[in-house]
């Protein structure tokens, strides 16, 4: 009988081990070729595995356990007499039950229903097509499927906590959050921004943008084209600490933070200097798509110069994030909200939004930092500027 191993994949030389989180299919069932079977956590990303082949799986790990690179954790035998044990009998084999029509045997055979199971309305009782679709609306049990998540640990009526180990991503996201702020002299510095100049722009031209390039223009794309153009007007923010050693990057790609269910990641834009404001829309919603869908790979969080977190899109007014090392600064967005300012001696009513630009202190002085954030208020302000680069 034909078997294939089912390993744990490579994903980079930084990466030994990660945690079986969770089988999307239930074993014993018939898998297709490229179909998603399990979803590995380690320290830096979550990735799916999928089969290589179709045939009858059998798990050799439990969800929940911890498994190596390359370790064998599942085999799928492609054996036909296999693929056919795992469907159901068709309804004319079935002893003491009336014959059933092909129509209904194919339905069978597809749905993986028991027509043995199933009331049936035709003559003599016999199952027919609609009983079969029927008992498939009503979630009838379809081998294939995948296995039901764990319950969550319900306490007893005494109980007034939970356990759970972290993650292996969450762990890292833990200690890397503590190594910043114990290794860097981390300050944050505010400014608040109008946004009307923005919104009145994408108000103009979202029909024509999204017709044209596929993708709605957001306000992140604004920003990045702002803090790329901050960043070549203040060089030192676009560098980082190497042991006593001042490196200056002079490329800029940025990181984005998207918030998973596994935690935050923050997937790298690269070379946003040369890319379209529609480029860089299409890549963020690429990345946060595959960020979410545990398809997102390591290439895709290395080599970033700066990070910028939205945390308006949760209704945060005002925080100060911490760098992600070795970077030395990280601008913050929030909510943006009608308030009233001062304009040319009269109140009005704007869209205003608080910025926030934590640095390492030790890298960027005052003045830089400063200057940095006013150059990114100028250019959301004023997106003219990004265009004659002023």
């Amino acid at each position: 009988m034909p078997l294939l191993e089912v390993k744990i994949p490579s994903m980079g030389e930084s990466i030994n081990s990660g945690i079986l989180a969770k089988w999307h299919v239930a074993d014993g069932a018939i898998v297709k070729k490229d179909q998603p079977l399990f979803e590995l956590e380690t320290d830096k990303i979550t990735s799916e595995g999928t089969a290589e082949a179709a045939g009858k799986i059998s798990f050799k790990v439990e969800a929940g356990t911890e498994v190596k690179i390359g370790q064998i954790v599942a085999t799928i035998s492609s054996d036909v007499g296999s693929l056919l044990a795992g469907a159901p009998a068709p309804a004319s084999e079935i002893p003491g039950g009336p014959v059933a029509s092909p129509a209904v045997r194919r339905l069978a055979a597809e749905t993986g229903l028991d027509p043995a199971a199933i009331s049936g309305t035709g003559k003599a009782g016999r199952v027919t097509k609609g009983d079969l679709l029927a008992a498939s609306e009503v979630g009838r049990v379809i081998p294939n499927a995948p296995a039901p998540a764990p319950a969550a640990p319900v306490p007893s009526s005494s109980a007034r906590q939970t356990r759970k180990k972290m993650s292996p991503l969450r762990q890292k996201i833990a200690q890397r959050l503590v190594a910043a702020q114990h290794e860097a002299a981390m300050l944050t510095t505010f400014n608040e921004v109008d946004m009307s100049a923005v919104m009145a722009l994408r108000a103009k031209y979202q029909d024509d943008f999204v017709k044209k390039n596929g993708v709605k223009l957001g306000f992140m794309s604004f920003f990045v084209k702002a803090v790329v153009h901050a960043l070549k007007e203040v060089p030192a923010v676009n560098a980082q600490i190497d042991g006593d050693t001042i490196v200056e990057n002079n490329y800029y790609d940025i990181g984005v933070a998207v918030s998973t269910d596994k935690g935050l990641m923050v997937p790298v834009i690269k070379d946003c200097d040369t890319l379209s404001m529609a480029t860089v829309e299409t890549r963020i919603a690429d990345v946060a798509k595959r960020a979410r869908e545990s398809k997102i790979t390591l290439a895709d969080l290395e080599g970033g110069v700066f990070t910028i977190t939205n945390g308006g899109t949760f209704g945060s007014l005002l925080s100060t994030p911490i760098i992600n090392p070795p970077q030395s600064a990280i601008l913050g967005l929030h909510a943006i909200n009608d308030r009233p300012i001062a304009l040319n001696g009269q109140v009005v009513i704007r869209p205003m939004m608080y910025v926030a630009l934590s640095y390492d202190h030790r890298l960027v002085d005052g003045k830089q930092a400063v200057t940095f954030l006013v150059k990114v208020k100028q250019a959301i302000e004023d997106p003219a500027r990004l265009v004659i680069g002023i």
